[in-house]
């Protein structure tokens, strides 16, 4: 199996197909799979979501393209774990399967990106690092971490954790089967926190030691619509000019944008 990728020697990053620069059919085992440069901008954002991705599944595309969309991010990075140290007495799949996948799985989203930065990396895979090699990669840019937040209930358990929130801004999604522990129970609305509702949410959960960080304005609490949709809340998205991926298939995608449809 080949794909169409862009090549620099830069940062370890899969751009997706239609790369404006040179661009060359190559092996998807190829270790050096990267992303060109894009335009200086000012302030820069990424996103980044670490994760096993075994396989990587609906839910995690629909919280990247949510919480690009509400923290307006340039791009997310996908980063699939090399040896996840909190699974060791667990078996997981190689980690080129793992790659593979989210690439094949983001490749028709524009503004998401695959790295390769902890496959590559020898040892354990623990997210400071993760960090700190994105740092190196996006000097400018201010940084948002995506996890689960049902992971956040553990985060005191990761290496250096407290640090973290200085080379990040994290975000704490919900996940399919779970709900957020901010008393909203299952009335939440299903299309998703706007960021007064994110901040409420926020404000309702009671997160131990990471409320300091929720005050400090470093942690944010997101409702994805993952499970709950439905053609109504479809339509009013696409009204307020939000991002429908990964809710409808990507050919619908495509017809919604090109028709205009359901625009005022």
């Amino acid at each position: 199996m080949a794909l169409s990728v862009c090549q620099v020697s830069s940062a370890r990053l899969r751009h997706p197909a239609g790369c404006r620069e040179e661009c060359v059919s190559v092996d998807t085992t190829h270790e050096d799979i990267t992303q060109q440069p894009r335009p200086a901008q000012q302030p820069r954002r990424v996103g980044i979501m670490g994760g096993t991705f075994d396989p990587i599944h609906n839910g995690h595309l629909v919280a990247g393209s949510e919480v690009a969309d509400l923290f307006d991010l340039d791009v997310v990075v996908y980063v699939p774990t090399g040896q996840p140290w909190q699974k060791k007495h667990k078996k997981v799949s190689p980690a080129e399967d793992r790659y593979l996948m989210t690439v094949v799985a983001t490749a028709s989203n524009p503004r998401f990106l695959v790295s390769r930065v902890d496959i590559d990396r020898e040892g354990d895979t623990y997210t400071v690092d993760t960090l700190h090699d994105m740092r190196e990669a996006y000097p400018d840019a201010e940084l948002f971490f995506i996890t689960g937040a049902d992971a956040l209930e553990k985060i005191v358990t990761w290496r250096d954790w407290e640090s973290m929130f200085d080379l990040a801004h994290f975000v704490g999604v919900t996940r399919p089967g779970y709900a957020l522990p901010t008393g909203r129970g299952s009335g939440s609305d299903a299309d998703g926190a706007d960021g007064a509702e994110a901040a409420e949410a926020a404000e309702a959960a009671d997160l131990g030691p990471l409320q300091q960080e929720v005050d400090a304005g470093r942690l944010s609490l997101v409702d994805i619509p993952a499970m709950a949709i439905s053609s109504t809340g479809i339509r009013q998205r696409a009204e307020q000019g939000r991002p429908v991926w990964y809710l409808v298939p990507d050919g619908v995608v495509q017809y919604i944008t090109k028709h205009g449809m359901y625009l005022r």
